[in-house]
């Protein structure tokens, strides 16, 4: 009943200076008048938005930028909207007049590059300029593609989507694996979901319907309860053992109880983690809970924006809950949506939300950032489970990433921190 989220689409970004045709672009590839065009620099100011499906590839989601060159405190304020596309973008196309490569073109490359974004340049106005001899020997030698086209007449646009169908990433087309590999064929997998304030009668909450969605396409069973005492019913009225159960990471306690240990247990905040993020980097990043001292300063950051009920997780529960397990107060700073401190040095940890409203490559753009800073980054599901003692359980269907987590409390314990509280959360 509704299109593909924009989670799901491939996140194609067109980046320049201004002027140089982002948007005409854009419209002549979507052959509809999707950005507004003017003589005038600087027409387009915030990031647009074009969902469509392109043959080969699939959804796909076209976002239109400010040029990179823009002035004055307000062009600040819009180049940095740009940069935020540029770190959730899967392809980057960087349009460039003909003949023409600047500061800018050479700076914007680089910025690709350095997150190992695909790039296409698109080098527009060919009718007026052609190419110098020196781009398309460097474009040659580092191989670089490139098409050349005319964005106002649509000129060069067949051209410019079959490069963009080479260059997409193999698995583009392919519907994201969440759940079904482990359930598997006439298996069941049973999904614990709370009826509460957050997910209200009538609705549930994206990432769940994603679950079930993907269960079926494993052609497998999807039995959905709500709550422990669901899941306790539905335990006694299978016939055969659940090849997993999957819950909401803030009844990871009472459903824990109920679940026997010999079924797979998980949550979907974890789950999220690894198809958007890095869940081996994630887990890892669990242990520092151990680490943290009453004063801390932890950030916690949430990927959507939404207004925070009177037990919200990220606002009201995890603090509770770390606070209860460290035996202290601590520091807690929020980030919402797409703002994010520059500066991460005063964070012992960042605690994110399953990212589920965004694309995997700009959460995997914040986990590097944070990388790039020194400061661990794991999110909603680990930290609960982890403060509640069970998170060797909840990674338990991925070995790589439990592997790496207890080899990584291994170490801290070596190093003298204590691994093992006495007040887990319950």
């Amino acid at each position: 009943m509704r299109a593909t989220s924009k989670a799901f689409r491939l996140h194609v970004g067109f980046f320049g200076r201004r002027n140089v045709g982002k948007s005409s672009l854009l419209n002549a590839i979507t052959e509809q008048k999707v950005s507004i065009v003017s003589a005038v620099a600087g027409t387009t100011t915030d990031p647009v938005e074009k969902p469509m499906e392109l043959h080969d590839i699939g959804p796909i989601l076209f976002v239109d930028t400010a040029g990179v060159d823009d002035i004055g405190a307000l062009g600040t304020q819009r180049i940095e909207k740009t940069r935020q596309v540029i770190k959730r973008s899967d392809v980057g196309v960087l349009v460039a007049e003909s003949g023409v490569w600047t500061d800018f073109e050479e700076k914007l490359l680089a910025e690709l590059r350095a997150l190992k974004i695909p790039v296409l340049v698109a080098l527009n106005k060919a009718d007026l300029h052609r190419p110098t001899p020196e781009q398309l020997s460097r474009f040659a030698q580092e191989k670089l593609p490139y098409v050349e086209l005319v964005a106002t007449t649509g000129e060069g646009a067949a051209a410019f989507r079959q490069k963009l169908l080479e260059i997409a990433p193999a698995d583009s087309a392919i519907s994201p694996v969440i759940l079904r590999d482990l359930a598997g064929p006439n298996e069941t997998a049973v999904l614990v979901i709370p009826c509460d304030r957050e997910a209200p009668m009538g609705r549930i909450l994206q990432v769940q319907a994603q679950c079930i969605r993907d269960v079926l396409d494993g052609n497998a069973i999807c039995v959905a309860v709500s709550g422990a005492a669901g899941l306790k019913s539905a335990l006694e009225n299978l016939k055969t053992p659940p090849k997993i159960v999957v819950t909401d990471s803030q009844a990871f306690e009472q459903v824990s109880r109920v679940t026997p240990e010999s079924v797979p247990l998980t949550s979907f905040s974890i789950l999220m983690s690894r198809l958007k993020g890095d869940l081996t980097v994630q887990a890892t990043a669990a242990v520092v809970v151990d680490s943290l001292r009453p004063g801390d300063r932890v950030l916690v950051a949430e990927s959507c924006s939404h207004h925070p009920i009177g037990e919200d997780i990220g606002r009201v529960k995890i603090p509770r809950w770390l606070q209860k397990y460290i035996g202290g107060e601590l520091q807690f700073d929020y980030a919402i949506g797409r703002d994010f401190p520059k500066d991460l040095s005063p964070y012992k940890l960042v605690i994110h939300c399953g990212a589920c409203m965004w694309n995997r490559q700009e959460m995997l753009s914040r986990i590097a950032e944070c990388e790039r800073q020194g400061v661990p980054i794991t999110n909603y599901g680990m930290v609960i489970a982890f403060s509640m003692g069970i998170l060797d359980r909840a990674l338990a269907p991925f070995p790589e990433a439990l592997a790496a987590f207890q080899e990584a409390r291994k170490e801290l314990s070596a190093a003298g921190v204590s691994t093992s509280p006495t007040n887990h959360v319950s």
